[in-house]
This record gives structure tokens, sequence and C-alpha cells, in this order.
């Protein structure tokens, strides 16, 4: 039987409770501090509440202390760690080998992140022998890589995206927003270099293409695919998206949360869910109702045209009919889906920029636009495709409560020596409870008035689904002493449910150590115990980039995603011999230049700070 985790992101407590309720197996937040988004930091006391009511369920909570830190900073890393043990946090996951250490120190569980770049099985296996009990894996690895991974490092827990943006460069090794804007995608402060408009040139200063986003990448969606990941190997399916507001965490979760549990009732023997309880929506989880710049499945089965949106880096929305005949404050869509007043269009003119209006009347497949939005309309032509980027609909249902999770029990009630005992089993695990009380025998059949008061289950996550009473049980028992039962046996279970936490990995020697004697800055070596840490192996280090930018051309991006390959032009994989004069340059519009670099032995375009 394998155990598979739906892990969702919280912006706060609102959004994880949010996610809990819609079938999240466990949720990723964010500390105050030192997590790779700064702009979703959260209190201890929010978090504590947080791992409280998800471990009712059976859920987990993992804190994100993913960024790198520096020397000034250890002291407080080590403090809010210890402070994260308290709270009950099942896992951390850490990029920085110093916060690593600590974390250790703090007796945490500790999940390698993404940002430490895991794209190998021999990276994983070192990761595994520092002490790391999980590897989130490179979002660029196709379900091959994947399961040769598992295949060679099969006791190490592996965490796949599944849902959400894509970051360009190989996480950890994103060094653009710091060199150009001085705000670090280490320390969670990333400034989105890759979702900008480039001008794309060659050596002769031939433009080969004008102002595009050509290192925006489309959204992640493997929701069709989520049995091949499992297969794979993949033990926790991540939805990305720690800055994201509730209405988006209820409808993603709820729309994976759903695909699991078709795939878990047509498997019964071989897949369960990793927590306890089933939901029920208000509302048809459908991912192309929220936010979405389109959706690719990225490296899935290897390189594929078609991963980047260089039109637009914002949400376009799901397609919902073409432009039938316009006005000047009105539209006619062609098409059957419904619209309400507030939706927001949007759609791509003869230049193919994006533009948008605000619906402020509906009539029927007539459209009236807000004030502010009529000149949108007037670049529009019959034909256009039209595209809903907020749905009025939607968003009105996800404001309002819209899943109910409730864990299914059964329980057991039987006489015992000088009073009653009562056993109440989730299916994973069973509490007993007694009580005290005389036996009296009952006046009249007992059965129903029994099972009715058992069942009241009120507000606690339960629903009890069938009650056992021996068929000779003719005693009585009042209701308080029959709801005094009933609330031990059900706090017996909770607690049972809360104390079930991953096991601390204990630390063993590394057996796989990068084959050199110095590592430069891409192992992002930002604190002494981090270098101290390389040192115990007769490893020298660099300073991170954020520390000291080394002189000369640097690697700012390393990529799988290729330009060469998306214009057609890489021959290794069917294009044409490109006609353009390498090598190719990215142009920003206040004349910032970047060179490419193909590297076809390792299938990526490094993006380059550019000749010193």
């Amino acid at each position: 039987m394998r155990q598979i985790e739906l892990l969702a992101p919280a912006k706060n407590l609102a959004c994880g409770r949010a996610a809990i309720d819609h079938g999240a197996d466990a949720v990723y937040i964010g500390p105050e501090r030192f997590g790779a988004r700064a702009a979703a930091g959260n209190s201890m006391d929010d978090i504590g509440q947080l791992c409280e009511y998800a471990h009712q369920f059976g859920a987990k909570v993992y804190a994100t202390v993913n960024t790198i830190v520096f020397d000034s900073e250890l002291a407080q890393t080590r403090q809010l760690l210890e402070q994260l043990a308290r709270c009950g946090i099942d896992a951390v996951l850490v990029q920085d080998m110093g916060v690593m250490q600590l974390a250790k120190e703090a007796g945490l569980t500790i999940h390698a992140s993404t940002q430490t770049d895991n794209r190998t099985a021999e990276k994983v296996e070192w990761l595994a022998a520092q002490g790391a009990k999980r590897v989130v894996l490179a979002r660029e690895l196709s379900v091959d890589e994947i399961a040769e991974i598992h295949r060679q490092v099969p006791d190490v827990e592996l965490e796949v995206f599944v849902h959400g943006a894509l970051c360009v460069s190989y996480s950890g090794l994103c060094y653009a927003s710091q060199h150009c804007f001085q705000r670090s995608a280490n320390r969670g402060e990333c400034a989105q270099f890759c979702r900008m408009k480039f001008d794309l040139t060659d050596s002769t200063g031939r433009e080969l293409v004008h102002q595009r986003h050509l290192l925006s990448l489309k959204d992640l969606n493997q929701s069709a695919h989520l049995k091949e990941l499992i297969e794979a190997g993949a033990c926790s399916l991540k939805i990305e998206g720690r800055l994201k507001e509730v209405a988006y965490v209820k409808n993603v979760t709820a729309a994976y949360s759903t695909l699991l549990n078709q795939l878990a009732d047509r498997h019964p023997k071989q897949y369960e869910r990793a927590s306890m309880g089933r939901c029920t929506y208000t509302f048809t989880p459908d991912l192309n109702r929220t936010f979405n710049r389109g959706y690719t499945t990225y490296f899935l089965n290897g390189r594929q045209q078609g991963i980047a949106s260089f039109d637009t880096p914002k949400a376009i929305g799901q397609m919902v009919g073409r432009v039938k005949s316009v006005s000047q404050l009105s539209i006619v869509v062609a098409g059957t889906a419904a619209f309400s007043n507030g939706d927001g269009l949007c759609f791509f003119d003869s230049d193919q920029q994006l533009r948008g209006f605000r619906v402020n009347r509906v009539e029927g497949n007539r459209l009236f636009a807000s004030t502010t939005g009529s000149d949108a309309l007037q670049q529009l032509r019959p034909g256009t495709p039209l595209y809903r980027s907020n749905d009025q609909a939607m968003e009105r249902l996800l404001e309002k409560p819209s899943s109910v999770r409730k864990i299914a029990v059964t329980m057991a009630l039987e006489a015992s020596d000088g009073g009653f005992r009562l056993t109440v089993d989730n299916g994973r695990q069973q509490a007993v409870a007694t009580i005290e009380a005389p036996h009296q025998e009952a006046q009249k059949p007992q059965h129903d008035y029994i099972v009715r008061e058992l069942q009241k289950l009120g507000n606690t996550p339960y629903e009890c689904k069938e009650v056992s009473i021996p068929a000779d049980f003719g005693l009585f028992i009042p209701a308080s002493r029959l709801s005094e039962l009933r609330r031990k046996a059900v706090e017996a279970l909770g607690a049972k449910a809360a104390a079930q936490q991953y096991e601390s990995q204990q630390d063993s020697e590394a057996d796989t150590l990068p084959d050199s004697t110095y590592l430069p800055y891409m192992y992002n070596v930002a604190n002494h115990l981090a270098a101290a840490f390389y040192q115990r192996y007769g490893i020298a280090t660099a300073p991170a980039f954020e520390q000291e930018e080394p002189k000369g051309e640097k690697v700012l991006m390393r990529c799988r995603h290729c330009l060469r390959y998306e214009l057609g032009g890489c021959v290794r994989h069917g294009g044409r011999q490109p006609s353009w004069k390498e090598p190719l340059y990215l142009s920003l519009s206040d004349g910032r230049r970047f060179r490419l670099v193909f590297d076809c032995r390792h299938c990526q375009m490094l993006v380059t700070s550019g000749p010193a």
C-alpha cells in the first residue's frame, strides 16, 4: 500500500486551513523570516494553530526555511528552528547546509528544498546521507528521470511539483535578480527577471525577436499524469503558490484531491491518501477557472515546444468564446459560456499585446464594458478569441465556506466490569474510552437511542458511519453518560492522530561528495557553518553570489528551456540549421544585454551577464 500526499501552499493561516479543508494531506508555510517567499511570512502562533488543525486529520505541516543565511542571522535562525520544533511542525525545508545543521540540532525532520538543485540520483543520495528524509526534485525532470532516481535510491522520499508557476532557471541557480536588482532569489526576494520583455539579437546586431517575454514559462499542470508520477516514485505531489490567495488554494487543492481520491478508489489495494477524511464541496473544482498563464506539462515526457508564454507573463485564464460583433460600448460573444457582472476579460490585439476590460453589465451574450474598459473594446475585431481572467461566479462561490472535511469512524459499545467501554476506529487508529456506571436493565429497546446519541459528533472532524452494539445488550445508559463516553473516546482518537509525526532521521557520513576541492558560488555558501560543512571533507568554497559577485562574465541562469529549440534552430531535435549568427543576446529595454550560451552536451541554455 502506497500512501500518496497532496501538498498544498499556505500563504497564511487562512490559506492553510482552507487547504486542509479542501483535501490537502500536508501544507507548507513560511515563518516570519528565511522562507523562499519573503512576502509570505507567518507568526509562530499561526503556525502552531495550523499544526493543531492539520493534525486532527493526520495531515502534516512543513515550514519553509529554505533561504541562504548570513553569519549575522545564524542566531536568529537557530531560535526560529527551536520555536518551530515547539510548534509541532512536521518537517522543515532547507537549502543552506548551515541551516540543515541547525535543524538537526533542533531535532527537526529535514526535507531538502528544490533550491538545492536536485536532478540526479547521486545528489539525492548525498542529501539523504546528510540527514534529509525527503528531497524535492527539480521541476524540469521527466517521468523517466524521476523513475530512474527512485530506482537508484528507493528509500528516499521524493517530492515533485504538479501545479503552478514555473521558474525558468533550475531552482537555487538563478542570480539574475540579484545581479540586476540586488534582490536575491536565494533569499526570498526574486524580482521576476524572467517575466520581463526582451529583444533577441544575434552577434551581427540583427534583431530576431522584438520585445517578447522570452523567458516567461506557462504554468505547470500535471493533473492528467498523476498516476505516472506516482508509479515513477513520487510520494508527495506539490502545488506551487505561497503567494496565492484563498480562492486559488481552495480550487486547485480540491481539483487535485478529487483526482487522487478517484485514483485511490480505482486501486484500493495499491494506494491510499496520506491523511484522513473526505471532503464535500459546494462547487465543482475547475483548474481552468483559476489563475494561470496557460498550462504545460513541461518536460514530463521530454523536450517539447510551446512551454513558454512569449506574449504575456500575466494570467489569461480560460477561453470563453470569440467576438461576434463590436459596438462602441458593448460586444456580442459567440460561444456557450455564461458571464457575470464584474468578470475580467482579456484578448490579444493585432500587435499581440494583451488587453483587458471589466464587464459592467450582461445581457445574454452581449457584454457591456465599464467606462475604463471602453478603449480596449475599440481594439477588438470579430473573430478575436476572448479569455476570462477573473471569474466572478467562481470567486463568489469560493468566498463562502465551500468544503466540509470529515473522517469516517465506526464505534463499538460494550459493557465492562462496573461500567461501559466505547471503541472508536478511523481505519488507521483505534481509541478506547471507559466510564464507571451501574448496569441498569432497560425498560424498552435501546439500540436506536444509543446509536442516535453516539452519532452526535457536532463540530468534531468525525462522522460516524456505524455503531456496533451486542445483540443482547439490554442496559440503560443516561444520555449524559453516553455523551461523556463519546467525548472521551473522540478526544483520545484525536490525540493519537496528532501524535503521528515523522521521526527525525539520524545524521550519517556522506559517501557521495562533489568531485572537487573547490566549489564556486553556485553552491550558495553564505555562512561559516556551511563553509565548515564542506571543509570537513577538504573542500574550499567561494562566497555566495549575494556576498561577493564574481568578476567577469557570470552565469546568471541555467535553464532547460532553450530559445534555440523554441525558435526551431535545434538540429539535434529536428530543427533547421539556424540562419542567425551566434552568440545570441537578450536585451532589456534599458539596454542591459545578456549573452546566451547553448550547452548542447547537457541540453541546457545558460543566461550570462555578458562579456565584462
